[in-house]
């Protein structure tokens, strides 16, 4: 199966990884909870962004490879996914 969004989502993850070490030094610094709570939700948006990207391409490829009923199932769950997240 190809996912042509894989090296997106690579990028996407190690941005996050850095970020969330980044939150670590900050709590080694003694920064305060606010600002530490908001890079929490700076991440979780990320988190968001990335689990969206990945189930789009899976509803794209899923539509690519279905018959016509398919690719209608396979566009609702995608709209439907984008509202979700």
């Amino acid at each position: 199966m190809t996912h042509h969004k894989l090296p997106e989502v690579k990028k996407r993850l190690a941005r996050i990884e850095g970020h969330v070490k980044g939150i670590t030094k900050m709590i080694d610094e003694g920064k305060g909870y606010p600002e530490i709570v908001q890079q929490i939700t700076a991440v979780r948006a990320a988190l968001d962004s990335t689990m969206e990207i990945i189930i789009l391409d899976l509803a794209e490829h899923v539509s690519l490879n279905a018959s016509s009923k398919g690719k209608k199932a396979a566009t609702e769950l995608k709209d439907t996914v984008s509202k979700i997240l």
